[in-house]
């Protein structure tokens, strides 16, 4: 088990929150197109999500990692708040940061009560960094949705799109001691191209890989400055197709347990869309955690690793 165990840049505590009224939200759908229109009712699609969100949660918490859970409020209707790990994200010494959101409905996920919250069950007080400001001009950067860190390397890897700005992204990198590495993806929808929303569905860090979709990288020379930087931190390209990345293979979350085991959680579409040989790669450096959440992948558009807001 020693080849599973790599401390540094994961956590053991994840904040998640509990929804109360998930469902397809038309303004995110815009420019997610990995969202499927709604064809049942809101009820339905609620009580799916809100037991495949508990059954997650059990997981996590069988294999000693430690999740705070808040619930949802009713109003206002959130129907993404599922995903928190776009509004806020968690660093080293105490440092939060919030984040200027691209849907409308969506910027009312970020609250302070929350926050409050967790402090109160840690025994500690953030230093907050907002953001927030730039949706005034605009300007969108969704937190670990946007961005892909690498927190022992201190390198973060960005797919500009309508929802990361390249500009306050090298802002968020200077501010917090980030390399920026950043490139251009597009994903094929009925034969054309169009920007991927958010770079977490593209690639995945984790201790001794980089999950990544290179295919959607489809500059040649972007391609290879990426692989180029994985390879310069010391980390093995793992490679996934457009079709597994299609099945959220690339929205993977590296954490560990109590006993420092290190866990890669995904989805089960995620897992069943792997190789044997893939499989067993992983299963021989990580602890594989695999979690059925198709109500949520289907109206969400996202999956387990926007679920989880890792708190270090």
């Amino acid at each position: 088990m020693e080849n599973k165990k790599q401390m540094t840049g994961y956590t053991d505590t994840v904040f998640m929150i509990e929804p109360v009224a998930f469902d397809y939200n038309p303004e995110t759908a815009v420019n997610n197109l990995f969202q499927k229109t709604a064809d049942k009712q809101s009820t339905e699609t609620q009580k799916l999500a809100l037991a495949e969100f508990n059954n997650m949660v059990n997981l996590l918490k069988n294999e000693g990692v430690k999740v705070i859970t808040i619930k949802d409020t009713p109003q206002p209707h959130k129907p993404d708040s599922i995903f928190p790990n776009n509004w806020v994200s968690f660093h080293e010494n105490n440092q939060v940061v919030l984040y200027p959101m691209f849907a409308e409905n969506r910027r009312v996920e970020r609250r302070m009560d929350i926050l409050e919250e967790i402090e109160k069950q840690l025994g500690r007080k953030f230093k907050i960094t907002d953001y927030s400001d730039f949706e005034a001009k605009n300007v969108f950067l969704e937190g670990t949705g946007s961005y892909v860190p690498d927190r022992k390397n201190k390198i973060a890897y960005a797919s500009i799109s309508q929802r990361t700005h390249e500009v306050l992204f090298k802002k968020f990198c200077e501010e917090n001691n980030f390399k920026p590495v950043i490139y251009n993806a597009s994903q094929k929808v009925n034969g054309e191209l169009h920007p991927i929303y958010h770079t977490n569905v593209i690639m995945c860090d984790a201790a001794k890989h980089t999950i990544i979709c290179l295919e959607v990288i489809r500059d040649e020379q972007e391609r290879k400055m990426v692989v180029s930087e994985i390879e310069k931190s010391g980390k093995k390209v793992f490679e996934i197709s457009e079709h597994q990345m299609n099945n959220f293979a690339g929205n993977m979350l590296l954490v560990k347990n109590k006993s420092e085991e290190l866990i890669l959680v995904m989805s089960k579409s995620a897992f069943d869309s792997l190789t044997k040989e893939q499989i067993s790669e992983l299963e021989s450096n990580y602890k594989l955690l695999v979690c059925p959440i198709p109500t949520i992948e289907k109206y969400g558009g996202g999956s387990a690793r926007c679920m989880i807001a890792e708190i270090f």
